[in-house]
């Protein structure tokens, strides 16, 4: 059942994260086909991820059945799980913020939070990025 509940949260926040992109879009006047299907597309391979993942904690707690460590094993998909699943949650809690920021001009507080997240990525790809990349010239 907590499998059904993980899939049905992920469906419901991608769900709304391309609904407010739509509506974002069409406040901006910037409504593109091709935008929607690749945002749509992104949004299934979410989903696909999220139920990869899920099948995996239980692939991996038949394995620990059949090798007498239950334990371990039902430990380690279980976090598997957990951390996909937390990741996808807060990425699409983000993204509807950022849409819901651009749709209303009142949503200083939703604008000023994703500016400080945005500084956080930005710092976060100073420190990771190629030595290529941080060239100049």
């Amino acid at each position: 059942m907590k499998y059904v509940i993980m899939i049905a949260v992920v469906v419901g926040l991608a769900a709304a994260d391309f609904v407010t992109g739509i509506i974002k879009a069409y406040v901006r006047h910037d409504l593109s086909s091709a935008r929607m299907r690749a945002g749509g597309l992104n949004k299934l391979s979410e989903i696909v991820v999220m139920t990869a993942a899920c099948g995996l904690e239980i692939g991996i707690r038949m394995l620990g059945d059949y090798y007498h460590s239950a334990d371990a094993a039902a430990l380690s998909g279980t976090v598997t799980a957990g951390l996909v699943f937390a990741y996808i949650v807060i990425m699409e809690l983000i993204s509807i913020l950022e849409n819901y920021g651009a749709i209303s001009p009142d949503a200083v507080w939703v604008r000023r939070l994703t500016e400080k997240l945005r500084s956080f990525q930005k710092e976060d790809d100073n420190v990771y990025a190629s030595p290529d990349k941080t060239r100049k010239g």
